[in-house]
């Protein structure tokens, strides 16, 4: 019988031990025990990047912040953190659960529903961080390539540790993973500086075509 109350002072223990000991923590996790308590805990975790990303919005601070906008827009990304937390942990249970059988792990949904709710202790970091695109772009892409690649690390450890997955395929998988991501990340990078350079350029048009109207009048 699944469990009726929500332990915070475990919960919080858990966040931090995925975080610092993952291998420990995926070894002795609990796979069974009912839907609401990863539900609570994806929810838990998407309020608080929410809360970090309205903040940052206030601050005007990061990509968060959209001129006088920027608490409005902090509001809209704090009630979409939490929704996409909800539909996240879900599409993110599926996608884990398919990773899981490649690897001849478990395809318990539940028990890849806890992983995903696991990993998903980076929502609030991954939020924390989100300043730094709003100071420089480049680095911004390094520290989310930092972030994804830790999660996969994360995710090998939940394959191999809750979920029962062979070592060597999760490590194949992982190896394929990283590759796409730092391919993402290079092809994203490129990308970005050239719409910057774009629109730094178009701006820098518009101003000269607004100084040369103003010396015509």
């Amino acid at each position: 019988m699944a469990d009726s109350t929500f332990d915070f002072n475990s919960f919080i223990k858990d966040s931090k031990d995925v975080l610092v000991s993952p291998k420990s923590y995926f070894s002795t996790m609990k796979t069974t025990g009912g839907i609401a308590e990863p539900l609570i805990k994806a929810v838990i975790y998407g309020v608080v990047a929410g809360l970090i990303a309205f903040l940052w919005s206030l601050l005007k601070i990061g990509g968060s912040s959209v001129g006088f906008l920027g608490g409005a827009v902090g509001v809209m990304l704090f009630v979409w953190y939490i929704i996409g937390a909800v539909i996240g942990l879900f599409i993110g249970a599926v996608i884990v659960l398919v990773i899981s059988a490649i690897c001849k792990g478990s395809t318990d949904f539940e028990a890849n529903t806890r992983v995903t709710a696991s990993l998903m202790v980076l929502m609030p970091v991954s939020a924390l961080l989100g300043f730094v695109s709003g100071l420089n772009l480049t680095a911004g892409s390094i520290v989310s390539l930092a972030v994804n690649l830790f999660m996969l690390y994360l995710l090998y450890h939940g394959l191999t540790g809750a979920l029962k997955a062979k070592p060597e395929t999760s490590r194949v998988v992982m190896y394929v993973l990283v590759a796409l991501l730092i391919l993402l990340f290079i092809v994203g990078l490129g990308a970005k500086r050239k719409t910057s350079k774009f629109m730094e350029e178009f701006n820098n048009q518009d101003l000269k075509e607004l100084l040369e109207d103003v010396k015509k009048e």
